[in-house]
């Protein structure tokens, strides 16, 4: 984990984690995990195989051998591909995340997914956007960012980005959806959903993406000499 350079980037859902990680990315140059996603693929695959999403032996057999492959598309979009087929749109849903934080309270998905999660780790260096990024799956990370924001901010940014796919959303259903999340992502026992102590804490709450993404790359090369 520490031949390449890693930089994590956790926080909470809508604190801009995910679109400030892709900007991070592309600027450096670097491959992105977006552990997310992953969590929201165990989920999907486990309700298309009809299996409980409390049977945690299941879900972590599933999660150790499930068929996935990240890629994109000629205008650079993202492409996620479960045992062949697209699924970017399928794991996007608020159904699908609130399914994400119910799996990946469970120890032996978690387990099952962090060998997989570091093996991202490849030159010239790796954005790694998560919950547990920086405590957990890169510990020894030289950058590490913990992004937060407003409830309100954080569901209206939520409601945009599903307006903008043409998914119709209830602003005030959202704020409660997103602070159920909050809450069982933090009160979890395995790997809570909390700053790592050696990690800046950033209020992004008013902020342009370009913005934060500005201050980040400050910080990283202070810190990495990048």
């Amino acid at each position: 984990m520490q031949a390449v350079p890693v930089m994590t980037i956790d926080g909470p859902s809508g604190s801009g984690k995910g679109t400030v990680s892709r900007a991070l990315a592309k600027a450096l140059g670097w491959s992105l995990l977006d552990s997310g996603a992953l969590y929201r693929l165990v989920a999907l695959a486990a309700r298309r195989a009809s299996t409980s999403l409390d049977d945690e032996p299941a879900l972590a057999k599933l999660a150790a051998q499930f068929d996935i492959r990240f890629s994109s598309n000629a205008s650079g979009e993202e492409q996620i591909y479960l045992k062949g087929q697209d699924v970017t749109r399928a794991i996007r849903t608020e159904e699908a995340g609130n399914d994400a934080s119910k799996v990946a309270a469970l120890a032996a998905v978690r387990s099952a997914l962090l060998e997989r999660q570091r093996r991202f780790a490849v030159p010239p260096g790796l954005v790694a956007d998560g919950r547990d990024m920086g405590t957990v799956v890169f510990p020894d990370a030289k950058v590490k960012i913990f992004l937060t924001a407003s409830p309100t901010e954080r569901a209206l940014r939520r409601h945009n980005q599903l307006k903008e796919k043409g998914v119709a959303a209830n602003l005030a259903a959202l704020s409660l959806d997103i602070a159920e999340r909050d809450q069982r992502d933090m009160a979890r026992a395995v790997s809570p959903l909390v700053p790592s102590a050696d990690a800046s804490t950033l209020d992004t709450t008013g902020m342009s993406v370009d913005g934060v993404v500005r201050l980040v790359l400050e910080i990283a090369r202070e810190r990495m000499k990048i």
